[in-house]
């Protein structure tokens, strides 16, 4: 049987080191039904020369400056010509030519919204974050027993379903959460592929985790999906830095990175803080009675101070 076509939106933005790999990676799929569709958050680094050389279907450039997640990818929704639309980040690059083919298969399922890819982290990845990638992804990864999980780093979704409600624009964190959890609510299936996988990590400094953190928590917060618990300092953020200092150590040692423990406790209190506030934050915005709207931006809602939003990661 011929393949069905499908539309590949990639986001970029300095990421030249990794396009390097990423943009042969997907030449060599042996999936070759696809269309490519890139949208650049204003690269300087020479990422738009390579991409070029490739002849995507559509190239957009974009200032960095208006870079908007969930706007960039209804755009490349909009753009796409096929029924899926496959989602890249520049920076995760298939580590074969069997990245795409599981995506789509899993994405023709019935009943099927939305699918994510395994991650594995890049070699430089410092031993905290290659935790978590294990928890997430990993074969006994935890994420399985957590109430839901998704990340849009490579992933897919029907075009079908996203035409009824796409992603919510006023959002600046968690957009991917919050349209796959609409979409469970829906009564779709949003489905992890553990045989198609990217290779992708960051190594963030602890600002940029406590920022991070922030973001998703206060989305998390104001959109009403997270938990009562999560704006409790001792349960939160006592009780959940000395978990995530136990399990960190256990990994440490069975990984042979001890030394890297006292790194990994500092990045855990950094990214705890940030939940713990960014809760608070949000959790203020929704007893105020604000919510996200398509209509409503963050900026609209009283009192409240996002940090800087940052590229895909």
């Amino acid at each position: 049987m011929t393949d069905a076509p499908v539309s590949i939106i990639l986001r970029s933005f300095n990421e030249a080191w990794a396009l390097r790999d990423t943009l042969p990676a997907l030449q060599a799929q042996n999936y070759r039904a696809w269309e490519l569709i890139v949208i650049d958050s204003g690269s300087t680094d020479g990422s738009v020369e390579l991409i070029r050389r490739f002849a995507p279907k559509h190239f957009i450039s974009i200032p960095s400056s208006d870079y908007n997640p969930s706007r960039v990818l209804n755009h490349g929704m909009q753009l796409a010509r096929y029924e899926l639309g496959i989602f890249l980040n520049a920076d995760a690059t298939p580590i074969d030519t069997n990245w795409l083919r599981p995506l789509v298969e899993t994405l023709q399922q019935p009943r099927t919204a939305a699918a994510y890819s395994r991650q594995v982290p890049r070699p430089d990845c410092q031993a905290v974050f290659a935790h978590d990638y294990e928890r997430c992804f990993g074969p006994r990864r935890d994420a399985a027993a957590w109430d839901h999980f998704f990340s849009m780093v490579g992933s897919g979704i029907r075009k079908d379903v996203w035409a009824r409600r796409g992603f919510l624009e006023s959002m600046q964190y968690s957009e991917d959460d919050e349209y796959t959890r609409w979409c469970r609510a829906q009564g779709y299936r949003v489905a992890y592929c553990p045989d198609s996988v990217v290779m992708h990590s960051h190594n963030y400094t602890p600002r940029q985790i406590y920022k991070r953190s922030f973001g998703e928590a206060w989305a998390a917060a104001a959109t009403d999906s997270g938990r009562a618990a999560d704006g409790k300092w001792l349960r939160s953020f006592a009780l959940g830095w000395c978990n995530d200092a136990r399990r960190d150590f256990a990994y440490c040692v069975r990984e042979r990175r001890l030394g890297e423990w006292p790194h990994a406790l500092r990045t855990r209190w950094a990214q705890r803080a940030g939940r713990l506030d960014g809760f608070r934050a949000g959790r203020a915005v929704h007893h105020a009675g604000h919510y996200f709207h398509e209509t409503e931006t963050p900026a609209s809602v009283p009192h409240v101070r996002l940090p800087a939003l940052q590229h895909p990661a």
